[in-house]
């Protein structure tokens, strides 16, 4: 299978305590089929549950495993804004840290890079959430498809891996969750060259999504409002 000169792998959480460490492991199963020179960053967007504690001892059990904090939450676009950029190496990947997506089929997109591939995104087989969640979900993907000619077909699931020197050309500003389409329009913007592949989507364990509230859904409806002036 393909291997990677190098890779960044980060998480975004917020008070994902309880599934953070799963995925660690998971990672650091998979890392060696992947590549040898690798980081491994959980984005900690101002928890206030023991996420803190639990990195602390986590970094004394897993090599190139790095946090870093914000004080306060700067919404998912500010986590992955973070993420990007302490992200060093050659290819970055990302997936978010409450446990709905397994880490393990990173091997699936590393797979589809052949020549001038510079991004593979996952799209979901099936969508383990309520009923509302997957209407909400049906509805808001088929209405950005609508909106704009997007180069992938699930702009929200977040199972990404991309080329670093592709994201140095663009400049994210969304906080919301609004930052998904930006990324992925100003990446097709400067010529990136997209893939998808399938993956598995798990029931969330614990904790709740925080995207579709209210609130976060009018910063994301203000950020797709701006989106044309961030270009």
């Amino acid at each position: 299978m393909n291997k990677l000169s190098s890779l960044s792998i980060f998480f975004p959480c917020l008070n994902d305590a309880k599934s953070i460490p799963f995925l660690l492991k998971q990672t650091y199963q998979i890392l060696p089929k992947i590549t040898s020179n690798f980081e491994v960053i959980i984005i900690d967007d101002g928890s206030t549950d023991n996420t803190k504690e639990v990195l602390t001892k986590l970094r004394t059990k897993y090599k190139n495993l790095r946090t870093v904090r914000n004080k306060k939450p700067s919404g998912y676009g500010g986590a992955l804004i973070s993420g990007f950029k302490n992200a060093k190496k050659e290819w970055v990947f990302y997936t978010d840290g409450d446990g709905q997506y397994d880490p393990a089929e990173l091997i699936k997109l590393v797979g589809e890079l052949k020549g001038g591939i510079d991004g593979v995104n996952g799209y979901k087989l099936s969508r383990e959430d309520s009923i509302i969640r997957k209407v909400l979900s049906f509805i808001y993907n088929q209405a950005l498809r609508a909106l704009y000619s997007l180069p992938i077909r699930d702009v929200d699931c977040d199972f990404r891996l991309i080329r670093r020197s592709k994201l140095a050309k663009i400049k994210l500003r969304s906080k919301s969750g609004g930052i998904c389409l930006e990324l992925v329009m100003k990446l097709k913007q400067k010529g990136a060259n997209f893939v998808e592949t399938p993956i598995h989507h798990y029931p969330r364990l614990y904790g709740e999504s925080k995207f579709f509230k209210l609130a976060n859904l009018i910063r994301t409806l203000n950020d797709y409002a701006r989106f044309s002036l961030y270009s």
